[in-house]
């Protein structure tokens, strides 16, 4: 199962400990954690997962990758700048927004648009993100429409 944390390159030091307990949370559950692989609440999620054992993967916007979070097991660099969104959206079965602005809208939408579960903490107010306020609360979400869908 992968699982998408979605969220801003900046963040508070609030949302920075959420995201990392997601990370763990992901982990414990056996689950590959998916992000966008750069700093803030995607190093948060990863260094959460890693704590925990967990695979983590980065959808990189660079060529290079230089952005890289160094909780990555997996990086791909794409070249795409916020295009490379429609892929972390695409690699995911469910995805958990954290915060974030624009670039964490645009994941939001095409996710939705793509039918695909939005779990949301403290994130952006769209008709159907499910609203959770904790990071225990999201993955008891994603965990309850697992099993809702047999997977």
């Amino acid at each position: 199962m992968n699982i998408a944390v979605i969220g801003g390159s900046k963040c508070s030091e609030k949302y920075y400990k959420t995201a990392k307990a997601v990370g763990e949370l992901i982990a414990k559950e056996g689950w590959t954690l998916i992000c966008g692989g750069g700093p803030g609440v995607m190093e948060a999620a990863c260094s959460g997962a890693k704590k925990k054992k967990g695979l983590t993967v980065g959808i990189l916007p660079s060529y290079d990758g230089h952005e890289a979070n160094s909780y990555l097991d997996v990086k791909i660099p794409t070249g795409l700048g916020f295009i490379r969104n429609t892929l972390v959206v695409r690699a995911a079965d469910y995805l958990i927004a954290i915060d974030g602005k624009y670039g964490t809208l645009s994941e939001i939408g095409f996710a939705l648009s793509e039918g695909k579960i939005v779990v949301g903490i403290d994130t952006w107010d769209i008709k159907g993100i499910i609203k959770t306020k904790t990071a225990k609360d999201a993955i008891g979400e994603i965990k309850r429409y697992v099993k809702q869908e047999g997977n």
